[in-house]
């Protein structure tokens, strides 16, 4: 498994070097350059190449589109960490963006990422048909924008020292989290023109797999493992966030995120032995917590 996530991420940094090489030289290519390498375990890309193989899709492909990915995530991570959203010093084992480089130039290179995974979809290189590409982006730009991340960063803080009920919290999560790797399981999909069942069950099963992954970064912060979560953890019970733990307390969440597990094997039994790739990358998901 850590393999397989360690030849993804090469691939991908790579393809991001080149990428932001044969960008115009600006000032922000440094902050940008700082928030999206190496980056994380890439595991929204694996979950994307995952899926690709049951669909027998081009890796080299997979990884350009796994990149507009990161760019996203990045972009999302550094708007979360900034003062007026959840005011974290360090991300990913080093100084946040904003601490690095200041508030402003944080935000501009953030804004500067998103812009450039829609970049890197509507590119002639990419090798997809036009009609392939503007779903593409259009799916992604709704799974960025108010009816995603952004709409589940506002409920996030909205919700912060609220009573919330068990549904809003996993609709924020989903639209904060899910959305994201429900892009990641339905892209694929979308470039081998599957039939409306199978892009639905592929949708809630990425609402699924970013729910427990999700749950499980909670869990990880609840338990203060620092090292694991790559930030200072134990923050979201200061800060008065919105969890299941919260409202459900610790067994029962991890209880929660076993049942997630098992429903998301459940409806890949649709793709029998294809899914296997997929399954260890959802139990490797779970585990992280332990």
């Amino acid at each position: 498994m850590k393999r397989e996530l360690n030849k993804i991420a090469l691939d991908t940094n790579n393809f991001l070097k080149v990428y932001l090489k044969k960008q115009a030289e600006t000032k922000l290519i440094k902050p940008m350059t700082y928030s999206l390498l190496p980056g994380g375990k890439k595991i929204r890309s694996k979950i994307l190449i995952d899926v690709g193989k049951i669909f027998k899709i081009n890796y080299k492909l997979l990884i350009k589109i796994g990149s507009a990915v990161e760019c996203i995530h990045a972009y999302s991570l550094i708007h979360d960490d900034l003062p007026c959203m959840d005011d974290d010093d360090i991300r990913r084992g080093k100084l946040s963006t904003h601490k690095k480089f200041g508030e402003a130039t944080a935000v501009l290179a953030g804004n500067s990422l998103l812009t450039m995974a829609f970049e890197i979809l509507s590119s002639k290189n990419i090798g997809l048909r036009e009609k392939i590409k503007i779903k593409l982006i259009k799916l992604i730009s709704e799974c960025s924008g108010h009816t995603g991340i952004a709409g589940g960063q506002f409920l996030d803080l909205n919700f912060e020292k609220k009573k919330i009920s068990k549904n809003k919290i996993l609709d924020m999560q989903i639209k904060k989290t899910g959305k994201l790797f429900a892009f990641c399981c339905l892209a694929p999909a979308l470039i081998s023109n599957k039939k409306r069942y199978i892009i639905n069950q592929l949708e809630k099963i990425g609402y699924e797999i970013g729910l427990l992954f999700q749950i499980v970064d909670d869990l990880i912060d609840y338990r203060g493992n620092s090292k694991k979560a790559g930030k200072k953890t134990k923050k979201d019970k200061k800060s008065g966030k919105a969890t299941l733990i919260g409202l459900l307390g610790y067994q029962n969440t991890v209880k929660y995120a076993h049942k997630l597990k098992i429903s998301i094997f459940e409806k890949l039994k649709i793709f029998d032995k294809k899914s296997d790739s997929l399954k260890k990358t959802v139990l490797f998901i779970e585990e992280r917590n332990k």
